[in-house]
């Protein structure tokens, strides 16, 4: 399949229903078929909205899951949260510890970790659906060491063996589904740029440097033998936490081993603020690939104008050939959205939701001709 110029992250703001069934559920009070066809109902019109804003890629908003990542986790069943040693914080003076998985048990597939999702978008959508998943790094970096129980893992070899194994099973079976477009969701390499973040790995018995090798080799293990057709982009993300953030800085220090050497299709890019650094480094983007410029925020609640967006992209496209180019938001709309570790309201409503990513599609349409 070819890749749209325009794509978003993935997670959608939960409707009320949604989250309020959510919670009984979590409480005992909502049976877990109740749950599905109140998720069912909410995916299909959360689907109906992508398409009639005009976006050709489509996700279910994530609304099977309580979090980004809480999916993978609660399938694989092997970890549990625990505050890490990494900071949420904003420009505001807020900040809370960022709650990162640790693996109390083996890991192992032990059945559809998105596999099924991607089933039920399947059929409620005539473009195509993504699924999202998170990148194996994520089950490492903040605990780094601690990162799994050492009396169930005392090699980390053969942790991340575990790990590549998961992903792999898990990707074959969406290609057995059909699937051809999966996302990962990357957040530490992105803060191996931030060094404030650097040093609490250096503090913790890591050397940053040698941790982006690893967790781009992880990738790569990981999507090595995916289906032939299957593409795959990764989200660089600073940590999305109801607009609080985990890292600052530019890609610059690992753009070379990023954008050559990771074995993936595409990159949706945080560039809403000056923390993103500048576009220079996309001239290490590798032939083929294209980088979505994430120029709209799911952190501001201002809307951001076409004027502005395509100047944007057009300092870009200094560094890149425009064809390679394309745009999204920074982040999911609703990330951590029904976390316990939430300390903030979201910055975004459905409204502002709506109006960002229908400017997204408005600019792709002057710029390429289209949103496909």
């Amino acid at each position: 399949m070819s890749l749209p110029h325009v794509d978003h992250v993935g997670s959608l703001i939960r409707p009320p229903e949604l989250v309020e069934a959510w919670h009984g559920h979590e409480a005992g009070e909502v049976a877990s078929e109740a749950l599905r066809e109140i998720q069912d109902a909410a995916i299909r019109d959360v689907v109906a909205l992508q398409e009639d804003i005009g976006l050709q890629v489509v996700t279910d908003g994530e609304f099977r899951r309580g979090g980004w990542s809480r999916g993978f986790l609660e399938a694989v069943g092997a970890f549990t949260f625990k505050p890490s040693k990494m900071t949420f914080h904003n420009d505001d003076g807020v900040s809370t510890p960022a709650p990162a998985p640790v693996a109390n048990r083996k890991i192992e597939w032990r059945g559809p970790i998105v596999a099924n999702d991607y089933g039920f978008i399947k059929e409620v959508t005539g473009v195509t659906p993504k699924v999202t998943m998170p990148t194996p790094s994520h089950m490492h970096f903040g605990h780094f060491r601690d990162a799994a129980d050492p009396a169930v893992y005392d090699d980390i070899e053969a942790y991340w063996a575990d790990m590549t194994e998961v992903y792999r099973t898990e990707i074959a079976r969406l290609g057995e589904a059909g699937c051809n477009l999966l996302q990962l969701d990357e957040v530490p390499l992105t803060l191996c740029c931030d060094e404030t973040n650097r040093q609490v790995a250096r503090e913790n018995g890591e050397d940053p440097d040698k941790l982006v090798d690893r967790y781009i080799d992880a990738v790569n293990a990981a999507v090595a033998g995916r289906p032939p057709g299957m593409r795959v982009l990764m989200h660089m993300c600073r940590g999305n936490m109801q607009g609080l953030w985990l890292g600052d800085g530019g890609y610059a220090p690992i753009a070379e081993r990023l954008f050559g050497e990771t074995d993936v299709d595409g990159f949706l890019l945080e560039y809403d603020s000056p923390r993103a650094g500048d576009f220079e480094p996309l001239k290490y983007l590798g032939a083929g690939k294209i980088a979505y410029l994430g120029l709209v925020s799911t952190k501001n609640p201002a809307v951001e104008s076409a004027d502005d967006l395509k100047r944007r992209i057009d300092e870009a496209a200094q560094h890149v050939d425009i064809g390679q180019l394309g745009i999204c938001p920074q982040c999911g709309f609703g990330s951590s959205a029904m976390s316990k570790f939430n300390v903030l309201e979201n910055p975004m409503t459905p409204d502002l939701q709506r109006q960002k990513l229908a400017r997204l599609v408005d600019v792709a349409a002057d710029v390429w001709g289209g949103a496909a």
